[in-house]
């Protein structure tokens, strides 16, 4: 399986990953499957984060890096296309950085671990519910 981590599910399995039931934690655990990040969650954390509403132990930039490399989480660039998609989805969520990895997991074809109901609305979506 090839998941794309919606932002507060990767930080939660950095920070307290008893937020996460167990049997979700074993599927993000399992090597056979693939993790991703997108640039959009880097983002989203480094906004947060400038703005004081995130605290990390280390500015974003060393932090995300380290923790992508210890748990061989790959980043997910942002394409133009997966940013032009966002105007063809529907209404459902209003917030920029979600409608963006709905757009990625569409295109991409990735499974959409998170905890954010609201995105269970798209179509053409698989999600992992947190």
């Amino acid at each position: 399986m090839r998941c794309l981590l919606d932002t507060h599910c990767w930080l939660w399995m950095q920070v307290s990953p008893e937020r996460i039931p167990s049997k979700v934690l074993d599927q993000l655990t399992d090597p056979e499957n693939a993790l991703f990040l997108s640039s959009a969650s880097s983002w989203e954390i480094a906004v947060k984060w400038a703005l004081g509403r995130l605290q990390l132990p280390q500015p974003p930039a060393e932090y995300v890096a380290r923790c992508l490399e210890r748990q061989a989480v790959v980043g997910l660039p942002i394409q133009h296309r997966h940013a032009l998609h966002t105007a063809s989805l529907p209404p459902h969520h209003r917030d920029p950085f979600d409608r963006l990895l709905v757009a990625q997991a569409q295109l991409e074809s990735l499974v959409l671990v998170t905890a954010d109901k609201k995105l269970a609305a798209y179509d053409g979506i698989d999600l992992l519910q947190v």
